[in-house]
């Protein structure tokens, strides 16, 4: 039997903003800029979830290039001119959703802190997310390890078989299996639709569910009731 949720984790990237699809094709440019060609499944297989460093460490072993010092300032600065031209949204019925939740919920995600930052601005959730945020560069080792779904878990004061990880890629989803989470994919990003999603056969998230608005029937136990709405 599954362990009551007694808190939700949410990635960042692809979950509560839908930032993948700008990200993933700024950085299929930018890599282009230095003789890095490379597809969107490609992307979605090797760069969903990972932190900075390790999209470095898998390009030098897959091509034998490594790219220059600056390449993540000026990746960064027109990634975030991007969010603001495209307009960078928040996935659907969250915003509603998060007050409703009737366990704590927080942030663990891959993103640098600067990211999450502006990510959250342009969004209107930095309210929503204020001191419940967790990054990769405050851990050892990021995704797939378990190490940040655990700090997250850990400054929540919640064990690990009590959480609720939300989470669209494979490292993400096998960083919350190997923390000893429940965790759920969610499918409705930009970035996944009308494309196979990347699969391994020992990476199996426990649910999928591609809208925010199924949540409350597919876990109510996680809200609070509406309230009954009758004659004045």
């Amino acid at each position: 039997m599954t362990a009551p949720v007694r808190l939700v984790l949410f990635d960042m990237d692809g979950v509560v903003v839908d930032s993948e699809i700008i990200s993933l094709r700024m950085l299929m440019a930018e890599l282009a800029q230095h003789g890095v060609t490379v597809d969107l499944p490609y992307v979605a297989r090797h760069f969903l979830g990972r932190s900075y460093p390790v999209v470095l460490a898998q390009i030098r072993r897959d091509f034998g290039i490594a790219l220059p010092i600056g390449f993540e300032a000026d990746y960064r600065a027109r990634l975030f001119a991007a969010f603001a031209a495209e307009g960078l949204r928040a996935m659907p019925h969250l915003a509603a959703l998060l007050p409703r939740l009737a366990v704590p919920y927080a942030l663990a995600t891959s993103s640098s802190p600067a990211r999450v930052a502006e990510s959250l601005r342009l969004t209107g959730l930095a309210a929503a997310f204020a001191g419940r945020i967790s990054t990769a560069s405050e851990v050892a080792r990021g995704k797939p390890a378990p190490d940040l779904p655990l700090l997250a878990a850990a400054r929540a004061g919640v064990a690990p078989r009590h959480c609720l990880l939300i989470e669209d890629s494979l490292a993400g989803i096998a960083a919350g299996l190997a923390a000893g989470m429940q965790v759920w994919q969610f499918t409705g990003g930009s970035h996944l639709q009308g494309m196979d999603l990347p699969e391994d056969p020992e990476i199996v998230p426990h649910r999928r569910f591609a809208s925010f608005a199924d949540l409350p029937a597919l876990c109510p136990q996680i809200l609070s009731p509406e309230p009954a709405h009758g004659p004045a």
